[in-house]
């Protein structure tokens, strides 16, 4: 069947959403490694079905957008939207997740080089397992953030992809100028880091994957991953 819900008259054509189910369920099984225990899959595809049945409402074949690539990031969309609406975390440990980015920024400026991990957590006066605590909690809590910024800037870190600008939800949310300084950010990435967001990011691996890539724990690459989107976000 067709990716296109409209005929040439401009009609709706019926078309069966089952057959679009394995697209919600992709989005939310790379959700799901990066959630607590406490938020179920099965959520997440409840939210996503309603996504997917709303997206063929919304869905206009004249735009010149096969239904797949116009539906993916708003199925995304309708599963952030519901994690947005969770606050699982207390508020000490949210002040601490904003405190690490603060201290990356504060430490760039006296080093001149990105911090370590020793260097981050002596500066924030933790132990380093209090630090890669943190670094997890991080990674639950700000799920949405990268995922937002990594849906513009495309499958390719190094450039942006302009054909998907104007059908992009957060278009108007990160202009230019933002956009330029995440790409630069990237790739000034320590090595490790920036290997971590291109694995997930653009090869769609994930943690355990990736752990197996790099040789290094699932949990570990958690860590890499909140502490590579930390640096970046310490730049906007």
């Amino acid at each position: 069947m067709s990716d296109s819900l409209y005929n040439s008259q401009g009609v709706v054509n019926q078309i069966d959403w089952q057959q679009y189910i394995y697209l919600v369920r992709n989005e939310a099984l790379k959700l799901a490694v990066r959630l607590p225990i406490t938020i179920e899959l099965d959520d997440l595809l409840q939210v996503g079905y309603i996504g997917l049945l709303d997206t063929i409402k919304r869905y206009d074949a004249s735009q010149g957008y096969t239904f797949t690539t116009f539906a993916i990031p708003r199925i995304k969309g309708a599963m952030l939207d519901e994690l947005r609406s969770r606050d699982w975390l207390p508020r000490q440990t949210r002040k601490r997740i904003k405190d690490v980015t603060n201290a990356i920024n504060e430490l760039e400026q006296i080093l001149g080089v990105p911090p370590n991990d020793h260097q981050i957590a002596a500066h924030m006066q933790l132990s380093l397992s209090e630090y890669h605590k943190v670094l997890l909690d991080s990674n639950y809590s700000q799920l949405c953030s990268f995922d937002e910024v990594q849906t513009k800037l495309g499958d390719n870190l190094d450039s942006l992809i302009e054909s998907d600008i104007d059908n992009n939800p957060f278009s108007t949310i990160i202009n230019d100028e933002t956009r330029n300084i995440i790409i630069e950010q990237i790739n000034n990435l320590p090595e490790k880091e920036k290997m971590v967001l291109v694995l997930y990011y653009q090869e769609e691996l994930n943690l355990k994957e990736i752990g197996k890539v790099l040789d290094i724990s699932e949990s570990r690459v958690s860590q890499l991953h909140s502490q590579a989107i930390k640096r970046i976000q310490s730049k906007i």
